[in-house]
C-alpha cells in the first residue's frame, strides 16, 4: 500500500483528479476502450467535477460504478443518478455508462444480465474506491450475508449483498475485479478512516473487505 497525505481535502481532491486523469490517459494510449470504476456518495463529487471538465476520449471510456443501492433513479439514494449529476456531464458526458441496476424487485432477478453486460469491459483499466470507518468497500460489508463468496477467487464478477449497515440490498463489484484493476486509488478523508486504513492493513479481507485490495491500491488521505 503506499498511502499519500494532503494538507486539505481540496487538494487532494485536486491532484486525485490529475492522477486519475493521467491513468485514464495513458490506458487510452495502450487499449481501444478503457473502463473506470468509481465509488458513489459525497465523498468523490469534487474529483468528477474536475475530471468531468478534462480533455479525454471520453467516448473511448466506459465509466461503471464500484456498487449500487437497488434503487431507481428516480431515488435521491441512487449513486447512477449523482454519476449522471457530477461525473457524466460537460466533456465526459460522452462517456458511455454501464448500469449496475435494471428494474426488477431484486438484484438476484437481473444479476445474470447486468453480469453479461460488465464482462466486456474487464478488467478495469482505472480504479477508485471509497471505504467506511467499518472498512467496508464497494458494498463488500463486514457481516454481509454474501461477503464470504463474494471475496472467493472464483467469485462472479457481480453479487448481490445485504447487510445490516448497507440499508437497501445492494449490486456490488466482487473481490476478484477489484484486484484486477490495472490502477487502483482509494480515497478517504478524517482521521476515523485513516485509523481505520492502518488497521485494517493487518487484517483479513473477512474482518477489513478493503484490505482485498491494498495491496496493490494508492491511498489519498487528507484530514
Amino acid at each position: 500500500m503506499e498511502f499519500v497525505a494532503y494538507p486539505d481535502r481540496e487538494m487532494m481532491m485536486l491532484a486525485l483528479a490529475d492522477r486519475l486523469t493521467g491513468d485514464l490517459v495513458m490506458a487510452l494510449r495502450m487499449q481501444e476502450r478503457v473502463s473506470f470504476s468509481v465509488p458513489g456518495g459525497t465523498t468523490p463529487g469534487p474529483i468528477f467535477d474536475v475530471l468531468a471538465a478534462q480533455d479525454l476520449d471520453w467516448d473511448r471510456v466506459d465509466v461503471m460504478l464500484n456498487d449500487e443501492r437497488w434503487v431507481g433513479e428516480e431515488s435521491p439514494r441512487s449513486n447512477t443518478a449523482l454519476l449522471r449529476k457530477r461525473l457524466l456531464v460537460s466533456k465526459a458526458s460522452k462517456a458511455n455508462l454501464i448500469p449496475l441496476y435494471a428494474a426488477a424487485p431484486a438484484p438476484e432477478d437481473m444479476i445474470t444480465a447486468l453480469c453479461d453486460g460488465l464482462a466486456p469491459h474487464l478488467p478495469i483499466s482505472v480504479l477508485l474506491l471509497g471505504m467506511g470507518e467499518d472498512m467496508h468497500t464497494a458494498s463488500l460489508f463486514p457481516g454481509a450475508d454474501n461477503l464470504a463468496a463474494a471475496l472467493a477467487d472464483d467469485a462472479p464478477p457481480l453479487m448481490a449483498m445485504r447487510a445490516e449497515a448497507a440499508g437497501e440490498p445492494r449490486i456490488t463489484l466482487t473481490a476478484p475485479v477489484l484486484r484486477a484493476a490495472l490502477a487502483t486509488h482509494v480515497v478517504i478523508t478524517g482521521n476515523a478512516k485513516r485509523a481505520a486504513i492502518e488497521r485494517a492493513a493487518d487484517l483479513a479481507p473477512l474482518e477489513a473487505p478493503i484490505a482485498c485490495v491494498l495491496g496493490q491500491a494508492v491511498v489519498h488521505w487528507a484530514e
